[in-house]
């Protein structure tokens, strides 16, 4: 069978990770293995960037800059949060990139996101073959709340685990200093729904004195009187508390224990935009246990923290990427890359393949043997599962003044072909 010849294009999405950029380098090297891919774009912010057709040469970039992406936090060819409505709501959108592809030649897509971008590469994949456009789509996994259903784990989430549980480490142990003044401490984490982030803070405590002393999961229902009481046990048995707690943690009714301005703020996608938590626990420590509490929120930090990224994480990222180019030139499309663990002692992983429609429209929180019967710190299971995927640190460039260098595009924009879409 001959295979497909013309462009390829690689968008990014949603929140960025330190190692997104490992998969967009993993695609763009790879493409440029394969002589029917005759020329290799980008687009700018997302999908955003193919509506409005500002799509940049990724061929024109230095070899040196497309290798740096491996050592580059965020999303070096910008990313975005614009949700695609249904096709039968909003199928101009849809056929104003199938425009876009095809003004550019373009038979390849790679979207690199999680279950939001999966499901507008599979309807996109779906209107193009309805259209009789030979287009292949294929998902590059990404996010640091590793809630995609059908990858053992996804690429991002490494990283941030990895930084977490050292930051619950370090900030455990200035509480430990001065517990005599600061006696709680609250870290706050990422996690709408899921909680691996804040359970990987978990992992922290090798011995039962270190932090966090506490782990608390959207999973497992909060309930106030309990956490009172946990925060007591553990000042009665250690004198100090450090509590590491995910933003989205519920009550058994699913209200969330974190609001803002008195209800929910909302992404573009819909989705309630969390925050606060750390400020409501250290609240409640102080008004209900009596003792002085201090609150830790880490924001984005915690998701681009390259100077201290996983190499493991780097490395699939990089590998989900390249093997994401491989599968389209095979003639594989609608599917999401996705990671397979074949051993965890020693640990192997390799690759396999997802259909888009069932990651876009699953989500993978952590089994509840994962956690302790109480429900406030990690078990054996999660601590195994998470461990060998912080393995190992990227080697990052470092600059005269002692701080990293990142790579940075030059973007030279392809001329516009198409009329002029300004609906966002």
């Amino acid at each position: 069978m001959a295979k497909l010849k013309g462009n390829c294009i690689v968008a990014q999405s949603g929140g960025p990770t330190t190692v997104i950029n490992s998969s967009l380098c993993g695609v763009a090297q790879e493409a440029r293995k394969h002589a029917c891919i005759t020329g290799v774009y980008a687009a700018l912010n997302g999908i955003l960037g193919v509506l409005r057709e500002e799509i940049f040469d990724l061929g024109k970039e230095k070899p040196s800059t497309i290798a740096g992406l491996r050592r580059t936090p965020a999303a070096a060819a910008g990313s975005c949060r614009y949700k695609l409505r249904t096709l039968e709501d909003n199928r101009e959108d849809y056929e104003r990139i199938l425009q876009v592809f095809e003004a550019h030649d373009i038979r390849y897509f790679f979207y690199a996101g999680g279950n939001d971008s999966m499901d507008t590469a599979d309807k996109l994949s779906q209107l193009a073959a309805e259209g009789g456009y030979e287009l292949r789509v294929m998902g590059v996994p990404k996010t640091i709340d590793n809630d995609l259903a059908c990858t053992d784990h996804c690429p991002g989430f490494g990283s941030v685990a990895k930084f977490i549980a050292t930051m619950s480490m370090e900030a455990g142990r200035d509480t430990e200093a001065l517990y005599t003044t600061d006696t709680c401490t609250v870290l706050e984490t990422m996690g709408r729904n899921a909680g691996w982030i804040a359970a990987a803070g978990g992992c922290a405590q090798r011995d039962p004195e270190d932090a966090p002393h506490l782990v608390y999961v959207p999973e497992v229902p909060f309930d106030m009187n309990q956490f009172v009481t946990d925060v007591k046990t553990v000042l009665k048995k250690y004198k100090r508390c450090f509590i590491t707690a995910s933003e989205g943690i519920q009550d058994k009714d699913g209200n969330y224990i974190a609001e803002i301005g008195g209800g929910f703020a909302k992404d573009s996608f819909g989705h309630q935009q969390l925050g606060g938590v750390a400020e409501t626990l250290r609240e409640i420590v102080e008004n209900k246990v009596g003792v002085k509490c201090r609150s830790n929120k880490l924001g984005t930090c915690q998701r681009n923290a390259m100077h201290f990224a996983s190499k493991t994480d780097g490395d699939e990222a990089y590998r989900v990427g390249a093997t994401a180019v491989k599968e389209a030139v095979k003639g594989t499309t609608g599917k999401m890359v996705t990671l397979v663990r074949t051993s965890n002692k020693p640990y192997k992983c390799t690759t396999g393949l997802a259909d888009l429609m069932d990651v876009a429209n699953g989500e993978r929180k952590i089994p509840r043997d994962w956690m302790n019967k109480e429900g406030n710190h990690i078990t054996k299971k999660m601590r195994d599962y998470i461990t060998p995927l912080m393995a190992g640190e990227v080697k990052i460039a470092v600059g005269k003044d002692g701080l990293p260098v990142f790579a940075r595009f030059k973007k030279s924009f392809l001329k516009k072909k198409c009329s002029t879409w300004d609906k966002a």
